[in-house]
């Protein structure tokens, strides 16, 4: 049976997470389509909404819910205004919601409110900061939940959800970056003129809850690394509260050292992860993609906070510059055993495995909340 399944994303990293599961939902017939809004439309970010717009057999809705400087309570009630707006004319089958992001919390709660099911993927996991609460809040709104670990399976348990609403799946990212890019090296340092032979990827984004301390964070980062003499391919951060800051400790870095990209296609970041020395900073990918990868990471302060036990990955503080100047001596360039801790590559095929399975439509929408005994 040919059902209509509604992605929402907000970032150029959630809809590297989600895209593997919608081609999978294309490909075995559903009706697939696209919610795209946040920093997608956003010219500073890179306009990644084209990223979308590339995939073939869907379709795709734009909606502008912020201007640059916008609070998140502001960016979440728009959100909701047009993602409500947007269901009543295109009324899914099924809308999935990636991870913590306030676009999710909008489209979750407008689902709820609603009666549409929702698909939270990788829900139940640790991050610290308003990140945290934002997923566990699409944790209860959701009909179901795609988690990527027997760990975040017992968290999302904890939180009241029924066992038999929850599919350990995997982290869908890892479907794409366990196989060929489809792209050379070269082609990714000449698209994005990287000079570099040998490099790092940085990627360092705001804490909401740290925001006032940011700029020092960024500034005692970026000292170290510039200290250390390596090369660094650095991702500019997301548009959360304290970005700002952190863009002009990034803006004056030395060009001969730091590439500074707004954005990458996933294809191409991909490709450079994986001939990279190191990652370093505070993105999810240093705590997913990096150690099932193999390659060293450096997980930079508490936005990642708890959120893997791979062997690849060093915790430090910003401020630590003997621990960090220790982790590029000792661990750059070194390989490391992939971890599998958030799958193994197979989520897709899992996905659409589920949208076939005649239960998971039939279950009620009627919330209840299960005890831990």
């Amino acid at each position: 049976m040919t059902r209509k399944i509604l992605f929402v994303s907000g970032t150029r990293a959630d809809f590297g997470k989600i895209e593997p599961l919608a081609i999978a939902a294309r490909d075995a017939g559903h009706d697939v389509s696209f919610f795209v809004t946040g920093m997608h439309m956003m010219a500073r970010y890179g306009l990644t909404k084209l990223e979308v717009h590339r995939m073939q057999g869907v379709t795709v809705h734009e909606f502008q819910n912020q201007r640059e400087g916008d609070p998140q309570d502001m960016v979440l009630a728009k959100t909701i205004v047009g993602f409500s707006d947007h269901l009543t004319e295109a009324r899914p089958d099924l809308v999935v919601v990636h991870g913590d992001r306030v676009e999710a919390l909008a489209a979750a709660l407008v689902c709820a409110t609603n009666y549409i099911r929702c698909a939270h993927v990788e829900g139940g996991e640790v991050s610290g900061t308003i990140d945290e609460i934002f997923r566990h809040c699409n944790t209860k709104l959701a009909y179901c939940h795609l988690v990527s670990s027997d760990q975040a399976a017992r968290r999302v348990m904890a939180l009241g959800e029924p066992e038999e609403s929850i599919y350990t799946i995997g982290s869908p990212e890892l479907d794409f970056h366990g196989r060929d890019s489809g792209v050379s090296l070269a082609a990714v340092r000449e698209r994005y003129a990287i000079p570099f032979d040998d490099f790092g990827i940085v990627t360092f984004h705001p804490v909401t809850s740290e925001q006032e301390t940011m700029g020092a964070q960024a500034a005692d980062l970026f000292s170290a690394l510039d200290a250390s003499g390596r090369k660094f391919v650095v991702i500019l951060p997301n548009n959360d509260p304290g970005a700002a800051d952190i863009l002009k400790v990034i803006e004056a870095l030395p060009r001969e050292r730091f590439r500074l990209i707004p954005s990458m296609r996933f294809a191409h970041f991909s490709e450079l992860m994986k001939n990279a020395s190191a990652i370093i900073g505070n993105s999810s990918a240093g705590v997913r993609e990096a150690p099932f990868l193999g390659i060293p990471s450096l997980d930079v302060g508490t936005r990642q906070a708890r959120r893997s036990d791979a062997p690849s990955v060093t915790s430090v503080q910003a401020g630590d510059r003997a621990a960090i100047a220790a982790f590029l001596a000792d661990q750059w360039g070194h390989r490391h055993e992939a971890h599998t801790g958030f799958g193994a590559g197979d989520t897709a095929g899992r996905f659409a495995e589920l949208l076939n399975d005649p239960a998971f439509w039939a279950r009620s929408f009627q919330k209840e909340f299960r005890d831990v005994l």
